[in-house]
This record gives C-alpha cells, structure tokens and sequence, in this order.
C-alpha cells in the first residue's frame, strides 16, 4: 500500500523565534504553537522557510520539532500532523534529516530543492536528488517549489507529476511559486493514480487554489491568523464564494503588507498582536520593529486579528 498523503486542510509553517543573543526563545515557541494548535489547525511544518531550517544545527532543529510534538498531542485536534524541513544541499544530508525528524516526531519531510551549485542543477539532477531522498526516507515526503530561495530553481510539473508517479513515497507537493496552472495540471494528473496533496503555499492565493485543487494551504500568514484560515476552508466548502472572494481580498492584503517585511517581519506583527516572541531573526537577516505596524500601516492585520480573536478555541 503507497503512504498515505496530509489530510486535507490547513498548516501553519511556524516561524521560530529568538532571544537578543541568537538563542531559540523556547518559551516563545511553546507560546505560538499552543495558540496554533488550539485554533484547530490540521498540523504543524516546522524547518520550512519561516521556520529558518537554514540558520539551526540537527540540533535544534530536533528539540524544536519535540515541543511542536508535545503541543500538538497536548492541545491540537486529533490527528493533527507535523510536516518536518527535511531539504539540505547533499542527498546525503536531506536522508540524514528525514530521518531525524521522523525519530523527533514528524509524519512527513517537507524537501527543498538544493541549489548551491545552480549551474549543475538541471532537471536530472533535481530529478535524481528528490527520487534519492524520497526512496531513502523513513517518512513520506513533500516536494517544496519556491524559487524565491533556491536561485530560481523553479519544479515545473512534469518533473513533480513524474516524480509523484514513480516514486510512492513522494505523497504531495507544497506550491509556494504561485503558478496555479502548474497546481490545476498536478492535482487532476491521473498519472498519479492515489491521492497526491498539492497544497497552495500562500494565503494570497489560498481561494484560487482551493478552485484548482489545492489540498487545503501551507500558509506563512496562517501564524497570525489560523483559524481564519479554517474559516476561508469551509466557506469554500459551503459553496458561499462571495464570502469567500471578500475574506480573500482581505488575506491578500494582509499577506502583502507582511510578504514587504520578510520573515522577522511576521514575527513583529506576531509580537504587535498576541504579546510574544520579537521581531528578531538570525542574522544575516535582520530585526523589525513592532512599530511598523502602528496605524495605517497595521490596519490590514489589525482588521484580521480582531476577526480571529472573536472565534473560539477548539474544545
């Protein structure tokens, strides 16, 4: 029997947060995925972009991955999944983290294209690599598109539907490119004849996703606010559009005032609207200050957050 996908719904991909020497805030962490799971999420990725995988040791990346496993059990709805950074720029590496998330905890690997050498990563390449990490794996894994960080190195989908079709253990993808022809052609491809989770990776456009088959969304703004993000969800599933089409509207300005800010930009609004952690991320990159977002500047995340916080936690 091939591995079973992510079930459908909605990720957060959890940023990490740091204390003013670089450290990992754990106390902050703990805080953000409590608030997470209690909204009800479908899981967790941890070590994805937000998540800096690229600036912790094995490490870390095992103790974080371990309270994201003690939350989940402790307040997340049963079930609730954890999708692991799992991408390196060895083969060797990429295996060696696989599987070291799945002995902290994770259900499936989250794999990013590597892209140092990006003259010598052409399509066999790329290929070879994900089919190597995938047969290797001791948990499913996602193919991760965002050429935003991997120099352009941009999956198209046939190297993903080729992929997915010969290899069992490649059991979904996570589209933070923003090609929804490319998530419309892999998500009805009936090469792959199982179920594959193409997931939209933005909530700017997690709606035009839904409609072209995305498996639900891993979404950077869904920290700030997940359960509207199960909200959008079911109003798709209703068949209510208009309502859907005007919370999208609000999504995507939300997304565009923080996208301007990066990573520690997230964590800033973070700070600014739930009272934890610090607009601070590892350098090279660099630090935010909460007050970007006062006024006019915060009022798309303000409009949000308030809508968030008049919904109840999961029971």
């Amino acid at each position: 029997m091939a591995p079973h996908c992510p079930p459908r719904g909605i990720y957060v991909p959890c940023v990490a947060f740091f204390h003013e020497d670089e450290t990992l805030n754990f106390d902050a962490i703990r805080a953000h995925m409590t608030r997470i799971a209690k909204a009800g999420v479908d899981g967790l990725v941890i070590q994805g972009s937000n998540g800096e995988a690229m600036h912790m040791s094995h490490e870390e990346r095992i103790e974080v991955l371990k309270v994201a496993r003690s939350v989940l059990d402790e307040h997340g709805k049963p079930g609730a999944t954890i999708i692991a950074g799992g991408g390196a720029q060895s083969t060797r590496e990429s295996i060696q983290l696989c599987n070291e998330a799945h002995e902290a905890g994770a259900d499936y690997a989250l794999v990013l294209s590597p892209s140092y050498w990006l003259p010598a990563m052409q399509k066999p390449v790329i290929y070879k690599f994900f089919d190597d990490v995938a047969t290797a794996s001791p948990i499913p894994v996602l193919l991760y598109n965002f050429p935003g960080v991997t120099g352009g190195i941009d999956l198209d989908s046939d190297t993903i539907i080729n992929l997915a079709a010969n290899n069992k253990n490649v059991v979904g993808c996570k589209l933070t490119c923003g090609n929804m022809g490319k998530l419309q052609r892999v998500a009805h491809d009936p090469r792959i004849n199982r179920e594959f989770a193409a997931f939209a990776g933005k909530s700017d456009f997690m709606l035009h996703g839904l409609v072209g088959g995305s498996h639900g969304v891993i979404a950077a703004t869904a920290n700030l606010v997940p359960k509207l993000h199960n909200v959008m969800l079911n109003l798709y599933d209703e068949g209510k559009l208009k309502e859907a089409q005007e919370l999208q509207t609000r999504f995507s300005r939300a997304d565009w005032a923080l996208v301007q800010l990066g990573v520690a930009g997230l964590k800033a609004a973070l700070e600014k609207f739930y009272g934890y952690g610090a607009g601070r991320s590892r350098r090279p990159l660099g630090s935010i200050d909460v007050a970007k977002f006062d006024g006019d500047a915060g009022a798309p995340l303000r409009d949000l957050v308030e809508y968030e916080n008049s919904l109840p936690d999961i029971k």
